[in-house]
């Protein structure tokens, strides 16, 4: 795609173009994070478990 336009008013210096992307990545960054991970009960059940079976097995060692 092409930014080119014959009519000079209607063009950006570097600065600005540079600026405008800056702000608008940083816009994305701040609007885009990821969600935290909701665990359900089941998942957090199973963590519990694997944490005590590591627990007993390193008592054991």
């Amino acid at each position: 795609m092409s930014s080119r336009t014959d009519d000079p008013s209607k063009t950006l210096d570097r600065a600005t173009s540079r600026s405008i992307c800056d702000a608008v990545g940083e816009r994305l960054r701040r609007d885009l994070q990821p969600e935290p991970l909701q665990r359900s009960s089941r998942l957090e059940d199973l963590i519990d478990q694997l944490r005590q079976r590591d627990h007993e097995s390193r008592a054991r060692s």
